[in-house]
């Protein structure tokens, strides 16, 4: 039986429960509505549980929960986990740029659905509460050091980002959760308190990089330490030939500057990674917005631009 503060079992909880909340073909938007609520929730506990456990239990008299929390104390005792919205408030502190407003207009709308008489979620019409719940769940996604389609489902990871794209902060909001992530993170293991759980999944550059054809070394926006930029199109090359040969682009080349012929390739860059503090970037809107460079330029081979007759087209 799973202890119920482990952040991973609160984590497929959750799961399941969003699950439901996405069944739009057999659920009101209300019934949705209430599982995706409760849902954040549990993804609020796991974020922080997996921080510490003591952070989601409910202090008491007795200190039970703290003692359950600790691991002092074990068998049948009753676990009781701090309301929504201390969970809440601990993290927006914890986990930025989590909204406490926000998730509280969610949670408040769970309260107001199931204990009174009001509209509850039905105040907020479908395609504007999506967004706006999504915005926040990200968010704690993230301070998991997850990702939606971990989450929802490669089937359904769409829709999440169709919700999330009509939000304009949310590309501004995700830079901003990841680089604050990562820079929690380095700075945890830099003291040593770091939780054991996530310091066992600590990759190194080899298995953080996503291996395409051309790298680079690039400054982190997190941390300042040396991360990979990497990408695979070529998006310009320059063929650089020596200025004593006499050698134009129109003329045919017969070999005997190679040694002295340069060529200038710039990539598009698609994904950052850096070791010191895990941080990645996987896409190009989130590398521009985290002010990254989103192109590079390395060192071509020669021969293989050399001697090549040029492409005319036949408009």
């Amino acid at each position: 039986m799973s202890r119920p503060f482990d952040h991973e079992a609160l984590w497929t909880k959750a799961k399941l429960f969003l699950n439901r909340a996405m069944d739009d073909d057999f659920r009101s938007f209300d019934e949705q509505a209430l599982w995706a609520a409760l849902a954040l929730e549990l993804l609020a506990k796991a974020a922080l549980a997996r921080v510490s456990p003591l952070l989601i239990a409910e202090p008491n008299e007795e200190g039970t929960n703290l003692l359950i929390a600790s691991g002092l104390v074990k068998g049948d005792a009753r676990f009781t986990s701090v309301r929504a919205k201390t969970l809440m408030a601990r993290c927006h502190r914890a986990f930025k740029p989590f909204d406490q407003a926000e998730a509280m207009k969610i949670i408040n709308g769970r309260n107001e659905y199931l204990h009174s008489s009001g509209a509850g979620f039905m105040a907020i019409p479908p395609h504007a509460w999506w967004p706006r719940y999504w915005a926040q769940a990200a968010i704690l996604v993230t301070a998991l050091d997850r990702d939606i389609e971990e989450l929802v489902g490669g089937d359904r990871e769409h829709v999440v980002t169709k919700h999330l794209e009509q939000n304009a902060k949310n590309l501004e909001q995700r830079t901003e959760a990841l680089i604050e992530r990562a820079k929690q993170r380095r700075q945890q293991r830099l003291e040593g308190t770091l939780p054991a759980k996530v310091a066992a999944e600590w990759k190194t550059g080899q298995y953080l990089a996503a291996e395409m054809a051309h790298s680079e070394a690039a400054t982190c926006p997190a941390c300042g330490s040396a991360g990979l930029l990497e990408g695979e199109e070529i998006v310009n090359t320059e063929v650089h030939y020596p200025s004593s040969s006499g050698y134009g682009l129109d003329e045919e080349y017969d070999g005997d500057y190679v040694d002295d012929v340069s060529v200038t390739l710039t990539i598009g860059a698609d994904y950052f990674s850096c070791p010191a503090c895990q941080l990645v970037l996987n896409n190009y809107d989130l590398l521009q917005q985290a002010g990254v460079d989103t192109e590079f330029d390395v060192e071509g081979d020669a021969e293989d631009y050399l001697g090549q007759e040029p492409e005319y087209g036949n408009d």
